[in-house]
């Protein structure tokens, strides 16, 4: 039988509810307001104000962006350095991060002080670009996944969950005839596929976001990704993507803007729902003992 809430209680519970509605009206208002204007006329953006619904309903702006390729050429450079990288990073990360969870592994604690000395120093921009022109990476798109492959960070949280299972399983794996890759691969990632999921979300998001790798190592602007293309509309005001300018196309800069960020923003979006009901999951379990 539920006790009668006091009054103080159900005060709390409002407040809080009207606190949290506010916070997610806060949130959500601007990505309403970039994709109506995205998909507003530019006779309408002209006369200002603040758009919520496009009066006038237009695809002028998306149908300049999409009469060139290179916004398309640059989504699928965005989706290749994302998979690709994110694919790299799993692996890598995992493939450490599993001998660093065995107790038995020699020198374990030294590689993790090292791994910690990454995380509170690092070369800094100049030497890691000396490294990354010493090793041809520049001007390709490997210059975007390799450095930093693996994060120390997300390299520590696995090798706690991979901590967490129990040694019994690999005893008797082992019993079984398998050896420690067998282990890992056939049983390890089967029983870490919520920490795996949840990885795989923080390395894409990181990919997808990244600008700043691309215009210190490519000079190619075919090769550049999504996000750099982004900056160059919205910050730097680049007036020109293809062979036509904003204004000899007759439309609202500010138009053009909201659909590239509609545009770059709306991948990563779809991606984020089939993976999120492994994001608290996975990011909890690996956290809960170090």
């Amino acid at each position: 039988m539920k006790q009668d809430r006091t009054l103080g209680n159900r005060l709390f519970d409002y407040t809080n509810h009207t606190l949290l509605l506010l916070l997610g009206i806060v949130t959500v208002l601007p990505f309403i307001y970039i994709t109506a204007v995205s998909f507003t006329s530019p006779a309408e953006v002209a006369k200002g104000g603040f758009i919520l619904f496009p009066k006038e309903f237009s695809l002028a702006a998306y149908r300049y962006i999409f009469s060139t390729s290179t916004l398309l050429n640059s989504l699928w450079v965005s989706i290749y350095i994302t998979v690709l990288g994110t694919l790299i990073n799993l692996l890598l990360t995992t493939l450490m991060a599993y001998p660093l969870s065995r107790p038995y592994l020699r020198g374990r604690k030294y590689i993790m002080l090292g791994v910690l000395f990454t995380m509170l120093f690092s070369g800094g921009m100049i030497p890691t670009y000396f490294v990354v022109n010493s090793l041809h990476l520049t001007d390709t798109l490997w210059s975007l996944m390799i450095p930093g492959a693996i994060s120390a960070f997300n390299l520590i949280v696995l090798k706690n969950f991979f901590q967490q299972i129990p040694d019994g399983l690999e005893d008797a794996a082992k019993i079984d005839g398998c050896n420690d890759v067998s282990i890992l691969f056939r049983i390890v990632l089967p029983l870490s596929l919520p920490a795996m999921a949840t990885f795989a979300l923080f390395y894409s998001v990181a990919h997808w976001n990244s600008f700043f790798s691309a215009i210190l190592y490519i000079n190619d602007s075919d090769k550049w990704p999504v996000q750099v293309w982004l900056r160059e509309i919205v910050i730097l005001a680049q007036s020109r993507i293809g062979d036509t300018s904003i204004e000899e196309a007759d439309i609202q800069p500010l138009t053009i803007r909201m659909a590239v960020i509609v545009f770059s923003t709306l991948p990563i979006l779809m991606v984020y729902p089939f993976l999120q009901k492994h994001f608290a999951k996975g990011a909890l379990l690996g956290s809960v003992k170090g």
